[in-house]
């Protein structure tokens, strides 16, 4: 007789790897905070935050042993939410274009 617990696959990624993934994540986190003390910027913060979403998405999501449609799914919530940003932009942008009738 079987039991749940057995019906489930195999893990992907051997200890020793999902380690090093955390060691990894760990130094980007560190190397946030000696980026914020020696003032490297928002690009900079920015670089790192993406590699650390991208290392837990691929990693600890398991996006990168996924099928092609479990993948396709984050890449559309990014590209949608990148349609929402240079919507907002745009409208912040092209406020002063037009004066206001009343001033």
């Amino acid at each position: 007789m079987t039991t749940p617990l057995s019906l489930s696959p195999p893990h992907p990624l051997p200890l020793w790897k999902n380690l090093l993934v955390f060691a990894a994540l760990m130094a980007l986190l560190a190397l946030t905070v000696v980026g914020h003390l020696l003032h490297w910027g928002t690009v900079a913060a920015l670089g790192i935050a993406v590699c650390k979403a991208l290392l837990v998405a691929l990693y600890f999501m398991h996006l990168r042993f996924s099928s092609r449609l479990i993948q396709i799914v984050p890449c559309a919530a990014i590209f949608w939410l990148a349609i929402m940003f240079l919507l907002t932009l745009n409208d912040y942008v092209s406020r002063g274009w037009v004066p206001l009738s009343g001033k």
